[in-house]
C-alpha cells in the first residue's frame, strides 16, 4: 500500500480490501443463482453463468490477494511489512489475505471436481455434495478473509479518534466495509443450513435447534468486534438483502427444465427462500450489547443473549413461518412462497400446510425449546470468546 507522505499508511484502505469484499457479494449472488438453476433448469455445466460468477468472485480475490502478498514479499521496505504475517519462511501478507488466496484455490480447484461428479452420478439431490463442500469451504475462506482484512485496519483506528475529515471518512467506511462483509458472509452460513430450516419446518423445536447451534455463535461474534453503532441490526439488514435480491429479480427471467421427470412444467426461473428474520432477534441484541457489554461477565452475558435470541426468534419465525406456508397473502413475488422445483408434483396436498410429522405437539415443543436455549447460551459464550479475538486482529 502506497502513501501519499500527507497521512498515515493505516489511514489508507487498501484496492484489495474493495475487491474482496466485492469477492463476496459475487460468491453470495453466484451461489445462489446456481441452486435456482438447479431447482428452475437442472443440470448445469462447467462454465454455466452461475459458475462464472462464482468464479470471477474466486478470481478477483485471488488475484488482489495474491499481489497483496507479492508487494509484501518482495518489497523489503514495504511499511506494512514488519507487521505482516510470515508463512512457509518466505512469504509475508495480512492475515486477509492469506484466508483469501487459500480459499480462491480451493475455490478453484473444486471445479473440475464438480463437474466430474455430475458426469459420474448426475444431478445433485442435496446442497453439500463432497465437491460442494470443497468449494464452499473455500467460499467462506474467502468470506473470512474479506472481513478479517476489514477489521485488521479496523482495529488500528478502535482506541483513537480519527485525526482529520479523511480519517473519519475512512473510519466510517471501515465500518460499513466490515457490516457488508459479515452480513455478505451470514447469507452463505444461512443458505448452507436452509435444508434443516426450510419454512416447512417452522413448527419443530429441531429448526430453533439448529438456529441456537450455529447463528449465537457468529452474531455475538461479529457484534463485539464491530464499531457499528447497531452491528448486527446492519448485518442482519445485509444477509437479508444479499438473500432477496437474487430471488426478487431472476423470476422475471425465462428458465425451463432440462432434466426429467418434469413434474411442475415452468417457465421462468424459481426463487430460492424467504430468508430468516435474524434482523428482529439482531435488533435486540444490539439493545442487549448497549445496556450491559462490558457491565456484565462474559458468561452472564452469554446466558441473557442466547435465551433472548431462542424465545425472540421462535415467536418471530413460528408466525412467520405460519404466513408464509399458509396464508395466500405470501404467494406473491415478494415473499417468493409460490416458487416450485419443477420435479416435484405442484398439487401436492401439504404445498400450501404444515406436513404432519413435521409439527411437534407442545410438550415437545416445549423441551425442545428449553433445549435450543441451553446450544444458544453456549453458543454465544464462544461467540464472545472469538470476538475478542477479533477486536485483536490488527495484522
Amino acid at each position: 500500500m502506497h502513501t501519499d507522505g500527507s497521512r498515515p499508511a493505516e489511514a489508507i484502505i487498501p484496492t484489495y480490501v474493495y475487491a474482496v469484499v466485492f469477492s463476496s457479494l459475487c460468491i453470495v449472488w453466484g451461489l445462489l443463482w446456481d441452486i435456482m438453476w438447479h431447482t428452475s433448469i437442472g443440470r448445469d455445466g462447467l462454465l454455466s453463468p452461475p459458475h462464472l460468477l462464482i468464479y470471477v468472485g474466486a478470481i478477483v480475490s485471488g488475484l488482489f490477494s495474491g499481489y497483496k502478498i507479492l508487494d509484501l514479499t518482495f518489497r523489503r521496505n514495504h511499511p506494512e511489512r514488519a507487521g505482516a504475517v510470515r508463512f512457509w519462511g518466505i512469504f509475508y501478507g495480512s492475515l486477509g489475505a492469506l484466508y483469501c488466496v487459500w480459499g480462491a484455490i480451493a475455490m478453484l480447484t473444486s471445479a473440475p471436481f464438480d463437474d466430474w461428479w455430475h458426469n459420474t452420478y448426475g444431478l445433485d439431490v442435496q446442497i453439500l455434495t463432497p465437491p460442494h463442500t470443497v468449494l464452499v469451504l473455500g467460499m467462506m475462506f474467502v468470506q473470512f478473509g474479506a472481513m478479517i482484512g476489514v477489521l485488521a485496519i479496523q482495529n488500528k483506528f478502535r482506541d483513537r479518534a480519527p485525526e482529520t475529515d479523511d480519517q473519519q471518512r475512512q473510519a466510517q467506511r471501515l465500518k460499513l466495509l466490515f457490516g457488508i462483509s459479515a452480513g455478505l458472509l451470514l447469507a452463505v452460513w444461512f443458505t448452507l443450513l436452509s435444508e434443516q430450516m426450510g419454512r416447512y419446518d417452522a413448527h419443530s423445536s429441531s429448526y430453533y435447534q439448529t438456529a441456537a447451534i450455529f447463528f449465537p455463535i457468529y452474531l455475538l461474534a461479529v457484534s463485539r468486534a464491530s464499531l457499528l453503532r447497531y452491528p448486527l441490526t446492519t448485518i442482519t439488514a445485509v444477509y437479508m438483502l444479499a438473500m432477496l435480491i437474487p430471488s426478487w429479480i431472476l423470476p422475471f427471467f425465462p428458465a425451463t427444465p432440462k432434466l426429467g421427470p418434469v413434474l411442475n412444467p415452468i417457465t421462468h426461473y424459481q426463487a430460492f427462500v424467504f430468508p430468516q428474520l435474524l434482523i428482529i432477534p439482531g435488533f435486540l441484541l444490539d439493545k442487549l450489547m448497549h445496556r450491559y457489554n462490558g457491565k456484565l461477565n462474559d458468561w452472564l452475558l452469554a446466558l441473557i443473549a442466547g435465551i433472548l435470541f431462542v424465545a425472540v426468534l421462535s415467536v418471530v419465525q413460528w408466525h412467520m413461518g405460519t404466513f408464509l406456508l399458509e396464508s395466500p397473502l405470501s404467494r406473491n413475488r415478494l415473499f417468493l412462497s409460490t416458487s416450485w422445483y419443477y420435479g416435484s408434483d405442484p398439487t401436492w396436498e401439504y404445498r400450501y400446510k404444515f406436513y404432519p410429522n413435521n409439527e411437534d405437539t407442545l410438550p415437545v415443543f416445549l423441551k425442545g425449546i428449553a433445549m435450543a436455549m441451553v446450544y444458544a447460551v453456549a453458543s454465544a459464550r464462544i461467540g464472545l470468546w472469538w470476538g475478542n479475538w477479533m477486536k485483536r486482529v490488527q495484522r
